[in-house]
């Protein structure tokens, strides 16, 4: 069903979108940067295609369908375990911190299972948008907090 070179891609482009996610992180001296977001997508392309190489090759599309849906539904999950690690809450001031590097894991994970079936349209999408979203909107952010309030 895959050739070895398709799964090298898959495996190369997954790697690639994860570290593009981590430079801004990185570039911000956040915890999680480009290789910890090269490997969350990396992992979750590996699994994604292992499981597709080597579902039955008589399985109907209802079977595939619900192997695809118990690997995604877990490794979602289980990289949202890793997400919430970096979440803090500060009791003093009642803020929370790393809910964007906690999101920016599961990102990645979404991004290598994309990577994985080889939809490149959503692989290449996502990661456009959550770029903007990490640099383009933290900028506005940073802008909006500091103008003054005008009454």
């Amino acid at each position: 069903m895959f050739e070895d070179v398709s799964v090298v891609i898959r495996l190369l482009a997954a790697t690639a979108a994860g570290a593009a996610l981590g430079l801004p992180r990185h570039l911000s001296d956040k915890p999680i940067g480009m290789r910890t977001l090269g490997l969350v997508s990396l992992g979750a392309t590996m699994v994604t295609v292992a499981t597709l190489r080597y579902l039955p090759s008589g399985a109907d599309a209802n079977a595939t369908a619900r192997v695809l849906q118990g690997l995604l539904q877990g490794l979602m999950v289980g990289v949202g375990f890793i997400g919430a690690g970096v979440i803090l809450r500060d009791t003093s001031t009642n803020k929370v911190h790393g809910l964007t590097t906690a999101t920016t894991v599961w990102i990645a994970a979404a991004l290598g299972i994309a990577c994985g079936i080889a939809d490149w349209l959503v692989a290449a999408t996502g990661l456009v948008l959550a770029l903007v979203i990490l640099i383009v909107l933290k900028r506005f952010e940073n802008h909006v907090a500091r103008e003054p309030e005008q009454n």
